[in-house]
Formats: structure tokens, C-alpha cells, sequence
């Protein structure tokens, strides 16, 4: 097994989280980025060390042997597609504490925000209604 691959377990219930994910696997050129629905039969059993209900909470992911958590995982899944320059004030000394801030008040909500988004601006794909996310059977792009 390559560990140079990032695997990325995302909840692809959020339309926006689908979206990113989609924007990251077009750029991964040399395939080393690796997809995981949270919400994939057999979740639990394939990837017994990633707690669901944290996942759900905050982006986690994993690259050579380490837990990555939030925006270290889209920082690193970025550089790894060659994107880094757009995501590296991710990681400089303050604007990070602030991102990360940010980042947990959006990851929060989520689902409404991309319900939102979608509606207002279609962005993002449409696997909300009313507020409620629910999923679609998509395994492209090696989503596993």
C-alpha cells in the first residue's frame, strides 16, 4: 500500500461536503487521494479505528499511519492534488486558530448551510429538501 495516499472519510450526506470531495478527486491527477462515505455499508467494520459520531463532527482523515483532523485534512488533501498555495494560510500561526473556528461553526451546520446554498446559488448537489439530507448511492471517482 502506498502511504503516500490521504484517505478522506466525509459525510457524503452534505451536498457541499460531496461537492468538495468531487472538485478534490477531478484535481488528484496521480490518485492519491482516497474517498470514504461515512455513511457506506460495512463503515464500521472496514474502519473500525474512525468513531462515526466524531467523524460526523469534524473532517477526519488519514495519511501515512496518522489521524488528521478538520482543516489538516483539506490542507493536506489540497497540497497532495499540487493546490497547496490556495489552502497554506490554513496552516500560518493565527489565521489558523481562526479557520479552525470557522470551520467547526460551519461543519456544524452543515447541512443547512448546503441546503441553503444549493437552493440560493445552486451550488453544491441536490441530496437536500427541506432541511433534510438524506443519501444517494454514487461510489465514482474511487469513493470507497
Amino acid at each position: 500500500m502506498n502511504t503516500n495516499i490521504l484517505t478522506v472519510f466525509y459525510d457524503g450526506y452534505c451536498p457541499l461536503c460531496s461537492l468538495e470531495m468531487h472538485k478534490l478527486k477531478q484535481a488528484d491527477d496521480k490518485n492519491l487521494i482516497n474517498l470514504v462515505n461515512l455513511h457506506q455499508d460495512g463503515f464500521h467494520t472496514h474502519y473500525p479505528y474512525i468513531q462515526f459520531n466524531k467523524a460526523m463532527a469534524i473532517l477526519h482523515g488519514e495519511y501515512q499511519g496518522q489521524i488528521l483532523l478538520g482543516l489538516d485534512v483539506t490542507h493536506r488533501a489540497w497540497t497532495l492534488v499540487g493546490r497547496g498555495m490556495w489552502v497554506a494560510p490554513l496552516q500560518w500561526p493565527v489565521i489558523k486558530q481562526i479557520s479552525h473556528a470557522c470551520y467547526l461553526l460551519v461543519a456544524k451546520y452543515r447541512h443547512p448551510i448546503s441546503n441553503f446554498l444549493h437552493r440560493r446559488f445552486g451550488l453544491g448537489n441536490s441530496t437536500c429538501e427541506q432541511g433534510t439530507c438524506y443519501g444517494k448511492a454514487n461510489n465514482d471517482n474511487h469513493r470507497s
